[in-house]
């Protein structure tokens, strides 16, 4: 396999450039979210440039262009994400909110009794909604817990199946831990038992696009500015007959077929989940995200994401009193982790001095939390686009934290 080198893609990323306090940045939240390549910068400049219009109810030129890249944006992305025709990809504002479409959309389905399986490592999109649903129609939630090294105890999930389980919803990447859930295992496993599926791949699409068919989930969601695009668009694949017999989550604009004085009637999907005008400029720069990422050698960007987080993880592991947590195979380049001797917040913050960027706090994680039995976490996430010279002024800058409170 050949080396990546990510001189080669740390030049199409304008912000990488940047000094913090005088010294270069060194960006380790990819996590939380990624840099924007300038392909994608340039394509929404481009748009409100050239195109800037409302979509699919004018008839002038610039509403015809505007909705042809609307629309173009959404089949590029289904060819790229290979969704079947039985499928259907809607725009949302993130995986938060598709999350919470898909609660809405099942809350007819489910009856008082009926089960929600989930795991400890979801991201709170992927618990609260559910709990919320929970106490308004009374079902009860189900949660497997994990292996000592991170990875989900996959046998105490499939015993948690009964046949009052009706939904299962689970991380594809754990954003603390970095474990990589085995989701077609997973969904083939619960599509046996006549159970739906929801996989947040929030975590899983900034290392490499994923075939949705071949995943074989009902529901699917991202955000796309955890994807080298823009903030305030993301996506929902789900199965059109069940999102078109479901109620509207929202209501107004383009969703809507006929209205009278009697009543309204709405369309089918995806625009009967696209109320309002949507984030037009949002969507194209999402699909263009996809067009830089379908350029990347993934394999050996895969390779040089372990190999910065293997040496990370090394390094750190010497300092006295730190902990690291999660070393599941397989993991993607997340490394959390606990420094005995100072709070989360105070190593961000000596960090932040030097120039590097990390994530501190529970993560949007605290049942996570509460089972670790760790108040926070200190998260190092890598991206392609880092290198060598970024783990080693952290891994420096980790010294001066060790300086400082050991």
């Amino acid at each position: 396999m050949p080396a990546f080198d990510p001189e080669t893609v740390r030049a199409d990323f304008p912000i990488l450039f940047r000094e913090i306090a005088g010294k270069p940045l060194v960006y380790l939240d990819n996590g939380a979210t990624t840099q924007k390549p300038q392909c994608v910068i340039d394509s929404m400049t481009r748009f409100f440039s050239n195109e800037n219009a409302n979509i699919h109810r004018g008839v002038h030129y610039l509403s015809r262009e505007a909705t042809d890249a609307y629309e173009g944006a959404r089949e590029y992305l289904k060819a790229e994400l290979r969704v079947p025709a039985t499928h259907e990809l809607i725009f949302v504002r993130g995986a938060t909110e598709a999350i919470n479409l898909v609660t809405h959309s099942l809350a007819p389905l489910l009856t008082e009794g009926d089960e929600v399986v989930l795991t400890v490592m979801e991201h709170h999109a992927n618990f609260v909604p559910w709990q919320v649903l929970a106490k308004e129609r009374g079902l009860i939630l189900r949660f497997a817990g994990l292996r000592e090294n991170g990875e989900l105890n996959l046998e105490e999930w499939k015993a948690l199946f009964t046949e009052r389980t009706r939904v299962a919803a689970f991380t594809h990447v754990s954003n603390v831990l970095g474990t990589r859930n085995p989701v077609t295992e997973m969904t083939a496993f619960a599509r046996e038992r006549g159970v739906l599926t929801l996989v947040d791949g929030a975590q899983a699409l900034p290392h490499g696009p994923v075939d949705l068919g071949a995943a074989g989930g009902d529901f699917y969601v991202f955000s796309g500015h955890k994807v080298y695009a823009p903030d305030g668009v993301g996506v929902l694949y789900g199965p059109k007959d069940l999102l078109n017999a479901a109620p509207p989550y929202q209501t107004g604009g383009d969703m809507i077929e006929q209205v009278s004085i009697e009543g309204t009637t709405f369309r089918q999907v995806p625009e009967r989940f696209e109320a309002g005008t949507p984030n037009i400029s949002g969507a194209i720069g999402l699909a263009e995200a996809f067009r830089y990422m379908s350029g990347i050698d993934w394999p050996a960007a895969h390779a040089h994401e372990d190999a910065l987080a293997a040496h990370a993880t090394s390094e750190l592991e010497k300092i006295p009193g730190i902990r690291v947590f999660g070393k599941a195979p397989g993991k993607v380049a997340i490394v959390s982790f606990l420094y005995a001797a100072a709070h989360p917040h105070d190593v961000g913050t000596i960090l932040d001095t030097e120039g590097v960027a990390i994530r501190v706090g529970h993560h949007c994680a605290q049942p996570l939390m509460h089972y670790l039995k760790v108040p926070a976490t200190a998260r190092a996430s890598f991206s392609f686009y880092n290198n060598h010279a970024d783990v080693e002024t952290f891994l420096r800058a980790m010294k001066k934290v060790e300086r400082f409170f050991g």
